[in-house]
């Protein structure tokens, strides 16, 4: 089982498009790190503990391997600036 993104393969849930759905994560996902930030957590606490929450569901939706090939490409995506946006902070 092959894996370029973290979406790859994944079928939308319902009537939302894949962009609509990642739109709607995102807006979740903001809003709980506004939430712990608020609360005292650190941001590379909670950057570390999302990075491990998301490298262990992509483990259990695609196994090992693949997951291990997406990371391995992660460090050209980071030099490209993929990853590199303004985050807002609440």
């Amino acid at each position: 089982m092959g894996m370029t993104t973290a979406t790859q393969n994944i079928a939308p849930r319902g009537d939302l498009a894949e962009n609509d759905q990642k739109r709607l994560a995102l807006g979740y996902l903001q809003d709980a790190w506004a939430e712990a930030v608020h609360d005292g957590i650190d941001g590379d606490c909670l950057a570390q503990t999302a990075l491990f929450l998301a490298f262990a569901e992509l483990i259990a939706t695609y196994g090992e391997e693949p997951t291990a090939r997406f990371a391995d490409n992660l460090s050209k995506r980071i030099r490209n600036g993929e990853f590199s946006v303004k985050l807002s902070r609440q």
